[in-house]
């Protein structure tokens, strides 16, 4: 199957730049475990999709390539860190594509250009599976036109690498399965436009926004599922969250003295702010989210699915967040866009964004569903249910 590699994984004798000026001339002796996999099941790279530098935000511009530009309105941008898969698959160019999800960075470019995005829960994968990233934040995981698509996919990361599973069964495997069926028995589904960032930022609701997320509530009732609010109060999720994003980015493979030079603006200042902080703040922030983590895996648990917003708002115009404004306004209307990811990554929850609705020559609007842990068979499944409600996807203009 054609694939492309998102460039923040290596890939032996190709060049892998990181969406970043000090890496220009970088071409990798050997491949990141991520490429191993996809090779050792079958996928064949055609390239790189575009990525922001480091894949420090949720927008995909950067100083070495033209910004990923959304198809279905060039004006505005396909969201990050995975834009480029993200318009790859929207368009056709690919079938599907892994990419990566450290805070939203599958779901919001997936969302923003009208696919599915998948993120699988923390530990699931045999590889890229947030174990060995700061924070255990991201992992790896597929974009695609279809839920049974990127359920494909799924199946065939969870069974590569050194752990691997059987997928041999008659017809597909487990995931996949999910995706071809109804769920054997009506579920519980918790529905909240709660989000951690409440009072932080804006996260007010675009109406179509909210329109898509109550078509979908509707659409799981009218299946015979068990649709009602979540009763969820989380708290001091700003700055944990702030602070690790912080902490992530103080690792960035660049010296102190060579970051005006070869990094971007942002970029600069996230791994200056990372480097500042001391090692009882990052300690402090790592407790504080495995507080936040232990505290929403409870108030989900009475819910075999949790349902949100995909994107708070419209697609926006290119260097809406970088041009004009300070560091720290910049991350405040990333958050603003999508303030209902992150926080999945800091649970180490299974999420996935669907589109639900479909008009001609239209955008469509998507929602997410989170799953319990380890749980991504039921959000496939519900995710799939919604797609069939939903009827053909409109492809976006090439």
């Amino acid at each position: 199957m054609p694939s492309a590699d998102k460039d923040l994984v290596a890939r032996a004798g190709v060049p892998t730049r990181y969406g970043s000026r000090a890496f220009a001339d970088y071409v990798p002796e050997a491949s990141d475990p991520l490429a191993v996999a996809l090779d050792g099941a079958g996928s064949i790279s055609l390239g790189k999709t575009s990525t922001p530098e480091f894949g420090l935000t949720g927008y995909t511009e950067s100083e070495i390539a033209p910004p990923t530009r959304n198809p279905w309105d060039p004006e505005t941008g396909a969201g990050g860190s995975s834009g480029g898969a993200a318009v790859a698959v929207a368009t056709a160019q690919l079938p599907a594509a892994t990419a990566s999800d450290g805070g939203g960075s599958i779901r919001i470019p997936a969302a923003t250009v009208g696919v599915v995005g998948l993120k699988p829960s923390r530990g699931r994968l045999p590889i890229a599976n947030g174990l060995d990233s700061p924070g255990g934040l991201s992992v790896a995981g597929p974009i695609a036109r279809s839920v049974e698509d990127a359920a494909y996919l799924l199946d065939a990361l969870w069974s590569s690498g050194p752990r691997r599973h059987a997928t041999t069964a008659p017809g597909g495997g487990p995931f996949v399965m999910s995706a071809r069926r109804d769920p054997d028995a009506p579920m519980r589904i918790g529905a909240t436009l709660v989000t951690p960032w409440d009072g932080w930022t804006d996260t007010s609701l675009d109406p179509r926004a909210l329109a898509a997320y109550e078509l979908a509530a509707r659409a799981l009732s009218g299946a015979g599922h068990d649709v009602g609010e979540a009763a969820w109060e989380p708290a001091g999720y700003p700055e944990l969250f702030t602070n690790i994003w912080k902490a992530s980015a103080a690792g960035v493979p660049v010296a102190d003295d060579r970051l005006d030079a070869t990094v971007a603006p942002f970029t600069a200042w996230m791994v200056r702010q990372g480097r500042a902080l001391s090692a009882e703040t990052v300690i402090g922030a790592y407790q504080a989210a495995t507080a936040f983590e232990r505290a929403t895996i409870e108030a989900f648990s009475p819910y075999d699915a949790v349902l949100t917003p995909a994107l708070a708002m419209e697609p926006q115009r290119i260097g809406w967040a970088s041009r004009g404004t300070d560091p720290m306004e910049n991350f405040a209307r990333q958050c603003s866009y999508s303030p209902h990811t992150s926080f999945v990554n800091v649970a180490g929850l299974p999420a996935i964004t669907v589109p639900v609705t479909s008009e001609p020559g239209e955008r469509p609007w998507s929602v997410q569903l989170i799953g319990r842990p380890g749980g991504e068979s039921a959000i496939i499944a519900l995710a799939a249910q919604l797609e069939r409600a939903r009827g053909p996807l409109p492809l976006a203009p090439a």
